[in-house]
Formats: structure tokens, sequence, C-alpha cells
């Protein structure tokens, strides 16, 4: 099984003069999992090489047992320093996609031609997409092949507005998962602030937040498992 795992290359967090990135649980707790049930693995971003980390998912209050696994693997690792350009990637030589989050595929990712194509490709072709956190906003520019946005009628959820309010950057990020992912038709429903949470619409999984990013990955593998 061949997963595909996308991460942003955008480290400035608006004007706001702080660093982002991606959030390592995110792609920690899904690289363990993916690993453990022997997917081959790639990792590819928009300018290729090392992604940036946001800072702030590396403090002490915030690593897990995954993401001391993930730092402590030198697999791991040597992958997320040597990601490949995601322009180079091919949907077809993939079985699933994989989006962790983090504030910067707010900036990148979800503008990203080649990141939306990918997406709509891998759909299409009947493979899943999982996306948690942030980065289901990288939804937003995708569509259906009659042109209608990807998530109309489709049940999503992603990183809440309280959740925002939370970290004080609602004023900061460009736009909000929440309200995005509603006003482009989508059945968008939240569990708690913090808690795990995933939706699963046909071939489409969101996870609300880095809480949610294991079991996004568990449901994406039950795919295969079934």
């Amino acid at each position: 099984m061949k997963v595909l795992i996308v991460l942003t290359s955008h480290d400035q967090l608006g004007n706001t003069g702080k660093k982002t990135g991606f959030w390592l649980e995110e792609l920690a707790a899904p690289y363990r999992r993916f690993r453990e049930a022997g997917y081959d693995i790639t990792l590819a971003s928009p300018a290729g090489g090392q992604p940036p980390l946001d800072p702030k998912s590396n403090e002490p209050g915030f690593q897990t047992d995954d993401t001391r696994w993930f730092e402590g693997d030198p697999q791991a690792t040597a992958a997320l320093a040597a990601t490949v350009r995601l322009d180079s990637v091919r949907s077809e030589d993939y079985d699933t996609v994989f989006y962790p989050g983090g504030h910067g595929p707010l900036w990148d990712l979800a503008e990203d031609a080649g990141s939306i194509r990918l997406i709509e490709t891998t759909l299409r072709s009947g493979k899943p997409v999982a996306l948690v956190c942030h980065a289901p906003g990288v939804l937003r520019h995708a569509t259906t092949e009659d042109g209608a946005p990807l998530v109309a009628g489709r049940r999503v959820t992603g990183f809440t507005n309280s959740e925002e309010e939370a970290v004080q950057l609602v004023d900061v990020v460009p736009f909000l998962v929440e309200d995005e992912l509603i006003k482009l038709g989508g059945d968008y429903s939240k569990g708690e602030d913090w808690g795990s949470y995933v939706v699963e619409d046909g071939l489409l999984i969101t996870g609300q937040n880095p809480a949610s990013s294991a079991a996004a990955a568990d449901a994406l593998i039950a795919r295969f498992s079934s």
C-alpha cells in the first residue's frame, strides 16, 4: 500500500513575525500508524526538502508518545528532511493521500494548483483522501467533475472557530476553516474543542484537530483492511 503525505512549505504566521508550518503530532501519529501497517510512505511538499515545523508543536506540552517516537526514528526524520516536490508526484502512483495540518497549509496548499489537482484526481479515481485540523481548508478550491465545490453536500469537519479563537489567531489566518467549509456547502459538524473527532463521507475523511490525527489515520487504514 502506497500512501502520500502532503506537508506545507509555508513558515510565516501572517504578519505576526512568528513562524508556523506543519503540526508535528499530525504527521507523527499517522506516519507511525502507516509504518506499523506496512505502508510504503512518501512525504511531499510544495518546495521539497525539509518542510517547516511549527515550533509550538514541539514544545513540551504538545509532545506525545508519537512525536517522541517520530523524532527518535532515523528513517522518519530522514524522510522528513528530503520530501519530494509536490509538482513531481502523480496521484496514480499512490493508493491514498493524507494531509496533516498546522496553520501553514492555509497559505500555500489551499492555493496550490498541484495540491488541488491531486485531491480531485485521487478522489475521482476511487481512492480515499484524509485531512486533519487546518488541512481540510485546502479543499476550498477543489471541485467535482461538474465544477461544484468538492465539499458541497459532504459531511466534513476541521479546526473550529472556537479553537482558532483559543489560540488567538482568528485575525491572523487568511480564512477560518469552519466558516470556509460551511460557506462551500459542506455539512460541517464538530466535537468538543481539542477532543478527537473524525468524519467520514465516502472517500473523504476529515479530522477536527491534532487529537484527531491518529483516529483519522486509523479510519484510512481501515478502508484497506476490510
